[in-house]
């Protein structure tokens, strides 16, 4: 497994395109053989002492926090999806992403621990 981690600011007033875009960047992500996606909408992000989301990605007070992540197969899977984004037109919907995607924050994680399970 393979984690791809992104924390996003958005425009409150973009939150249904924003949803519509990810509805279909996710589509797409797991044609390509993503296992996950979630994305949440900020509820409750705590101003911090030192720093928090919202400082991270220099929110404006207009914004709300998407906190968004990915499981994959491995992380040759996902190596190989990036070059694949790049050749698919479908990835560079009109009208772009609803953010500023200069200050979202994305990473990729090996997990060292999951607690999730199969059962329903």
């Amino acid at each position: 497994m393979y984690i791809v981690g992104f924390v996003i600011p958005v425009p409150e007033d973009r939150l249904e395109h924003y949803r519509l875009w990810s509805r279909q960047a996710a589509a797409l992500l797991m044609e390509y053989g993503c296992l996950e996606i979630v994305e949440a909408w900020e509820d409750h992000v705590p101003v911090g002492k030192h720093t928090d989301f919202r400082r991270a990605v220099r929110a404006r007070p207009e914004e709300k926090i998407v906190f968004s992540w990915q499981k994959w197969p491995d992380r040759a899977s996902l190596d190989a999806v990036e070059k694949a984004m790049s050749e698919d037109p479908r990835f560079d919907p009109p009208g772009g992403a609803p953010f500023d995607q200069k200050r979202l924050i994305m990473g990729c994680f090996a997990p060292i621990l999951s607690t999730a399970s199969d059962r329903a």
